[in-house]
């Protein structure tokens, strides 16, 4: 039997309509278009709107994107995985709703967390089930809802975060394209950096907890930006390393987008120019799980079969990791 690997076959992606620019934040919170400019990259980001909207209607647009670009009909996926630190409930599964959304009914359907990590982890995942046979058609989504638990008075959170949602189909493989390797990590000491303090079982919801602002983003933002500049870098060149991969060979890095120079510090580190990196989180700031796929779906269009691609992120938990992703078909060159 021929070695199967996993392939993207199709991109999908939704930001909404709603822009917040760093203008209007000037206007909610002590900052300045410069100070968040100079500092995260950040210009505008998207918020979604509308009274009982959730992550899974990012994430339906994203997928019924998939299914129509692909030609692929809902009864045929057999697995749907949603990246999100933002469900819509705390269950059932955000998974399960897109799916229902989507009229997918024979797929089985889970949610990954894994903070802005969560759709490296979720692909890392599916690849697995494709690769050795168990399934054919297989969603992932990432999607948050980021506007749902940032405190827009605080100023060194709120400047960050942005809603959206991103998702591709992956289908089996005899030709050496596809997902071809990865380096997934985490370390939970980083949890009390980057966290929800309040929602779980430890601290469950009560007029105190909501008092005191603990169901929004807390971070440390120095500790956040100091394990991030070094582990994204790290684990990106080592996968660059044992697939032989050069600065010259490697055609996109696609970093995830939580603050441009850490960014730029994972570029320099893997010796690599400017072109050759994704960068959106000027318009869309940092949409955790959706950052990775909102990119691919942005840039579809300009990818070619063959191409050498590198994934990085990471996220709370700690977590962090990078995929060796070699693309699977030409985007419509204009």
């Amino acid at each position: 039997m021929e070695k199967l690997n996993a392939v993207i076959t199709a991109v999908g992606g939704y930001v909404p309509d709603y822009v917040l620019t760093n203008e209007e934040l000037s206007k909610m919170v002590e900052t300045s278009d410069e100070w968040i400019t100079t500092r995260v990259g950040i210009k505008e980001r998207r918020i979604l709107k509308g009274e009982g909207k959730g992550t899974s209607d990012m994430a339906m647009m994203a997928v019924n994107q998939v299914l129509e670009k692909s030609g692929t009909s809902p009864e045929e996926v057999d697995m749907l995985i949603c990246a999100t630190v933002t469900p819509d409930h705390v269950f059932p599964a955000t998974a399960n709703i897109v799916s229902d959304k989507c009229d997918i009914r024979n797929a089985h359907s889970f949610d990954i967390n894994a903070g802005c990590s969560g759709f490296l982890y979720a692909l890392d995942t599916a690849a697995k089930f494709v690769q050795t046979g168990s399934r054919k058609k297989v969603i992932v989504v990432g999607a948050d809802k980021m506007s749902s638990i940032t405190d827009y008075t605080d100023r060194t959170t709120c400047v960050l975060f942005g809603d959206g949602a991103g998702a591709v189909l992956l289908e089996p493989t005899t030709e050496e394209v596809g997902v071809l390797d990865s380096k997934l990590q985490s370390d939970g000491f980083g949890r009390v950096y980057l966290h929800q303090k309040a929602g779980g079982s430890v601290k469950p919801p009560s007029h105190e907890t909501i008092d005191n602002r603990e169901h929004f983003i807390y971070q440390d933002g120095p500790h956040v930006f100091k394990h991030a500049v070094s582990k994204m870098a790290d684990v990106a060149v080592e996968v660059m390393e044992r697939n032989s991969i050069t600065s010259e060979t490697l055609n996109w890095l696609v970093p995830h987008q939580a603050n441009m120079r850490i960014i730029e510090g994972t570029a320099r580190r893997m010796g690599i120019d400017k072109e050759q990196v994704m960068i959106n989180i000027h318009r869309y700031g940092n949409t955790t799980a959706g950052t990775l796929p909102i990119c691919l779906w942005e840039w579809e269009n300009q990818l070619k079969k063959g191409d050498n691609i590198i994934l990085a992120a990471f996220g709370a938990g700690f977590t962090w990791g990078a995929l060796y992703l070699k693309w699977g078909y030409n985007g419509n060159q204009e």
